[in-house]
């Protein structure tokens, strides 16, 4: 009898799988009323999950058409977290191989949305490239899945009932009160996004600043969203590296889903510039992902989907050794909040988006890249969820000698945070 692909995938995966596995042959294996089922479209979905048998192997799959999902995604995508280990020995090649033939066993072609990147790992071109590669998509899909916020980042959730504009809007609030925005107050927010801190920082708390990205594409609706607010004598957008600006001191500074760009090797030399930006006694918040202490299998990493389809360079630290790096250079933490909950909750809002304006969306940047974002976001969510991956908001001042300037305690959550 010929081995018959999805028996073959549940040795593969383990047995007790929570969805189901059909393929084009016919086979099916798992719960008949499992929430999802995993559809294996033609002979290249296999070879593409036994060639990477992990996260990039589905992700390449996926992208590229040769596999959908029926149902529940999230439910698929938890399987990372049943499916530690997936088995694949000589035992299981030959089956392929015996199931596809040798011509089809044959490395595919990689989906044109998988990018590795040239040069030295953070060096300012790179780093520019793989910011190019993420933000300069389209800015009418970001507003597709972000919504009319275009916010980036992970909402703040006060209540049941909080809308993913409030929940954008009480995250800029949250940020301004840790820092203690005043008006006349001079801000810098680096890695802007879309200006959506500064718009909320001067309409809100009459500060002006300065917002830099390496994004071009953001910094040209940045600097529109600025003058259609009647703020360009306050807020000031520019294309610029982090390591580049030289206009000092500022009173207080918030990084805002761009630490994880920043990479490793680089914390040292990104905290001591930030210490240089920032007046003595200064505020300065670090708003970034984190990962889950070592052992687990991290998210984001060179050879998985996020890292080849999504952030290319990401890297994601575990928080006790931000808060190190950020004390030994120069810095005193104040406080430290987890906001894993919230992120998750943003990104089932995005995935819902998304959903919503399918069509549009793939107009927009073709099925492929729709795809990607599809399953980034959602397979995201399913971390937070997890605590595989978390969010911290990091809160220090600019070390000096004797009172930090801060409360004796945060008074930050005094007052709604919508109104």
């Amino acid at each position: 009898m010929n081995p018959q692909v999805a028996p073959l995938l549940e040795r593969v995966l383990g047995p007790d799988l929570p969805v189901a596995i059909r393929a084009w042959d016919g086979s099916r294996t798992g719960p008949a009323d499992a929430p999802a089922t995993v559809v294996l479209k033609s002979p290249v979905a296999l070879r593409r999950l036994l060639g990477a048998p992990n996260d990039l192997g589905f992700g390449r799959a996926y992208v590229a058409g040769d596999l959908d999902v029926e149902g529940d995604l999230y439910a698929v995508l938890e399987l990372r977290e049943h499916v530690q280990h997936p088995h694949v020995g000589p035992k299981e090649i030959r089956e392929a191989v015996q199931i596809l033939g040798k011509d089809t066993w044959s490395k595919p072609e990689l989906p044109p949305q998988e990018v590795r990147l040239s040069g030295r790992r953070h060096s300012k071109s790179r780093d520019a490239a793989a910011i190019s590669y993420h933000y300069d998509v389209s800015n009418a899909f970001y507003r597709m899945v972000l919504g009319p916020t275009m916010t980036y980042s992970c909402g703040v959730w006060p209540e049941p009932d909080t809308t993913l504009d409030e929940a954008q809007f009480a995250k800029y609030e949250l940020i301004s009160r840790k820092l203690g925005l005043q008006e006349g107050m001079r801000l810098l927010d680096v890695g802007c996004g879309w200006g959506g801190m500064l718009l909320h920082a001067a309409r809100e708390h009459g500060v002006s600043g300065v917002g830099v990205t390496i994004s071009t594409q953001q910094a040209d609706l940045a600097a529109k969203r600025v003058a259609e607010a009647g703020l360009t004598d306050k807020i000031k957008i520019r294309v610029q590296d982090y390591r580049d600006i030289d206009d000092g001191p500022f009173d207080a500074i918030s990084s805002i889903g761009m630490f994880e760009h920043v990479g490793e090797a680089k914390l040292g030399g990104y905290f001591t510039r930030m210490k240089e930006l920032l007046a003595p006694g200064g505020r300065f918040l670090n708003h970034g992902i984190s990962q889950a202490p070592r052992g687990r299998r991290p998210l984001v990493g060179r050879a998985g989907f996020v890292g080849r389809y999504v952030f290319p360079d990401g890297e994601l630290l575990e928080v006790g050794t931000v808060v190190t790096a950020m004390q030994e250079n120069g810095f005193e933490v104040r406080n430290v909040e987890n906001l894993r909950e919230h992120y998750a909750r943003t990104l089932r809002a995005w995935v819902d988006n998304l959903e919503d304006n399918w069509d549009d969306a793939v107009a927009e940047v073709g099925e492929g890249r729709a795809r990607v974002w599809r399953l980034y976001m959602a397979g995201s969510a399913v971390g937070f969820e997890a605590g595989v991956i978390q969010i911290h908001q990091t809160l220090a001042v600019h070390h000096a000698p004797g009172s930090s300037g801060l409360p004796a305690r945060p008074d930050w959550d005094t007052t709604p945070l919508v109104g």
